[in-house]
């Protein structure tokens, strides 16, 4: 069984077709998602998607959506933390962070908004899901200062040395379509090398499309589509167990092991499979 640790179930692209999309991942042997809010106006549709299919969540405000927030949107997130505090499908906070990579970005605004979740996450004692871009060191700063209970960094891209930073603190790192590329010799490097216990796989569809779903901008301009399906997760850990000289059951099982430790309540809310087993 493959677990998707960062899927946007809730996106608009899944509006026509979502049903199918979570019937191809169950039949390419994922079966378990965890999907990130990005905001208020996203919490009830990912904790709704959540409890209809099986699936897990996370509550957070994403670091690209804080300039359309407010004092209003964290009460709501500290609202929404305590409404469903006893949830066992609410696993996280996230998806926050900080990103230095999209220009005209408010960064201490971000970094105000950053600081207040891990205020939250530590208040009621849940790991986070970090979205990191070009901030990793920023990340770093805030965690050692602001002690939480691990997590994920989502879609790493950093150093071996900022990875091994977050490993120190507790975190898992999460790697997804990226890794498919030739080019991305950083990522793949890193997906090689690090431990393996160091390790989860994520999809975050629709986005971060793996290698064989890659469109030419000539391509887009005609149309064609490059939306990425939590499905893909079973080919992106083929080729992460290429990489690392494993099988796919033996990858499973670790990456399985590996998120459960990251997002302890994932191990009450799993379909029944025997660990590993590509159900």
């Amino acid at each position: 069984m493959w677990i998707d640790t960062h899927c946007h179930l809730d996106a608009s692209e899944f509006d026509a077709d979502r049903s199918a999309v979570i019937a191809r991942a169950a039949r390419a042997g994922v079966r378990q998602l965890v999907l990130p809010a990005v905001g208020p106006d996203n919490f009830d549709a990912v904790r709704g998607l959540a409890h209809a299919h099986g699936f897990a969540y996370a509550l957070g405000i994403h670091p690209l959506y804080v300039g359309h927030a407010g004092a209003a949107s964290l009460a709501a997130l500290r609202a929404g933390l305590r409404a469903q505090r006893d949830d066992p499908r609410l696993v996280a906070v996230g998806e926050i962070g900080l990103d230095h990579f999209v220009p005209g970005l408010d960064l201490a605004l971000q970094a105000r908004f950053y600081v207040e979740q891990l205020e939250l996450a530590r208040e009621f004692e849940l790991p986070v899901i970090l979205h990191v871009r070009r901030s990793a060191d920023t990340l770093l700063k805030h965690l050692r200062e602001i002690r939480v209970s691990g997590g994920i960094v989502h879609a790493f891209n950093g150093s071996e040395q900022q990875a091994r930073a977050f490993l120190d603190l507790g975190f898992k790192l999460g790697f997804g379509g990226a890794l498919t590329f030739e080019r991305a010799l950083q990522i793949r490097r890193l997906a090689s090398s690090l431990p393996l216990e160091a390790i989860v796989l994520e999809t975050d569809a629709p986005d971060i499309a793996p290698q064989w779903l890659y469109r030419t901008a000539a391509q887009r301009a005609a149309g064609e589509r490059s939306r990425n399906e939590p499905g893909e997760l079973a080919g992106i850990a083929a080729q992460l167990a290429a990489l690392r000289g494993l099988s796919a059951p033996a990858l499973a099982e670790a990456t399985r092991s590996n998120a459960i430790a990251a997002l302890p309540r994932l191990a009450q809310v799993l379909p029944d499979s025997a660990p590993g087993r590509l159900a």
